[in-house]
C-alpha cells in the first residue's frame, strides 16, 4: 500500500501525459487545414469512395461486397471517429451495398441516400433493414440536389432525374454525382452504362468536366464511351476493381480510351486505396496499400 501511495503521483502524471497527447492527437486530426480528401477505397471487386470535407463532414459512397470496407475506413478515418454524416448507395448491386450493412451497424449515420430501385437479393433486404434500424433519414435523390458537406464542398446529383422504381436493370439506376471544391472536382458514376452517359451528355454536357473520373462499372467496356470521356476531360481516371477478377476488368478498350485522352490511370487492384487531397486549387494523391 505504501509503495502504491508513493507511485500514485507518477501514475497520475503519466495518465495526464497520455490524456494530453490524446487531446492534441484529436485536435491535429480534426484540423483539416482547408483540405478536402476523396479516397477511393480498395475493397476488391466493388466500389467504395470516402469523402472528408474541410469542415469535417464525411460521406461514404458504396461499400463493396463484404466487410473489407471497415478495415479500409480505419486507414482514412481517426480510430475514435464513429460517425459518418451521409451514406449513399449508388444502386442495389451486392458489390456496392453489401458492406453498407456493417457500416450502418458500426457507425452513427445521419442520412442515407438511395434511389427507389430495389433488388430481390438477401443483401438488399438486409440493407433495407439496416437503414431502418439505424434511424438515419432516408433521401431519394433527384438531379439538381446538392449535398452541402461544409467548407465549400458540395456533392451535386446529376442523375437520376426521376423515380427509379420498377427498373429491372439496376445499372441504369446508378446515381451519378459530382464532388466540387474550388476549381477541383470528381465525377462519380457508379455502374452507369453508356446509355446513361449519353443521357448525361444530352442533359448536362457543360457540367461533366472534372479533374478525376471514377470509371463506370469498374472499367468495363459497357461504360466510358469516348465521347463521354472527351466531355469529362479527366486528368485522372480511377478504376475500382478486384485483383485478377473474373470479369477481366478493366477492359483494354477502356484503358486505351483513357490513354488516348491523356488521363493518368489509377487502379485499386494494382495500387490499393487511392487518396486525393486538394485545397480547392492544388490536387495531389497518395497510395495506401
Amino acid at each position: 500500500m505504501h509503495k502504491f501511495r508513493t507511485r500514485l503521483p507518477l501514475i497520475l502524471l503519466a495518465l495526464l501525459v497520455v490524456i494530453t497527447m490524446f487531446i492534441w492527437y484529436v485536435l491535429f486530426n480534426e484540423d483539416r487545414q482547408g483540405m478536402l480528401q476523396v479516397a477511393f477505397l480498395n475493397v476488391g471487386q466493388g466500389d467504395s469512395t470516402f469523402i472528408d470535407s474541410p469542415a469535417g463532414h464525411q460521406m461514404l459512397i458504396d461499400a463493396g461486397r463484404d466487410n473489407t470496407v471497415l478495415q479500409r475506413l480505419s486507414n482514412v478515418m481517426p480510430f475514435y471517429d464513429r460517425t459518418i454524416d451521409v451514406v449513399l448507395a449508388t444502386h442495389p448491386d451486392q458489390d456496392h451495398i453489401a458492406g453498407l450493412v456493417s457500416v450502418l451497424s458500426r457507425y452513427k449515420v445521419a442520412y442515407v441516400i438511395m434511389t427507389e430501385a430495389t433488388a430481390s437479393t438477401a443483401t438488399f433486404q438486409a440493407l433495407v433493414r439496416a437503414v431502418e434500424k439505424s434511424g438515419a433519414t432516408l433521401i431519394h435523390p433527384r438531379r439538381g440536389m446538392v449535398i452541402d458537406l461544409g467548407g465549400g464542398v458540395g456533392f451535386r446529383i446529376l442523375f437520376p432525374d426521376r423515380s427509379m422504381a420498377g427498373i429491372t436493370d439496376t445499372n441504369l439506376t446508378s446515381i451519378v454525382g459530382k464532388v466540387e471544391y474550388g476549381s477541383d472536382s470528381f465525377l462519380l458514376t457508379g455502374d452507369s452504362p453508356i446509355a446513361i452517359e449519353q443521357y448525361e451528355l444530352f442533359l448536362d454536357p457543360d457540367v461533366l468536366s472534372s479533374d478525376v473520373l471514377k470509371a463506370g462499372h469498374h472499367g468495363s467496356r459497357t461504360s466510358s464511351a469516348p465521347e463521354f470521356v472527351a466531355a469529362v476531360q479527366p486528368a485522372f481516371a480511377v478504376i475500382s476493381a478486384g485483383k485478377d477478377n473474373s470479369y477481366g476488368h478493366p477492359h483494354k478498350e477502356v484503358t486505351d480510351i483513357f490513354n488516348k485522352f491523356g488521363a493518368k490511370i489509377l487502379r485499386t487492384d494494382t495500387e490499393g486505396t487511392i487518396v486525393f487531397k486538394t485545397d480547392g486549387t492544388n490536387l495531389s494523391f497518395i497510395l495506401k496499400k
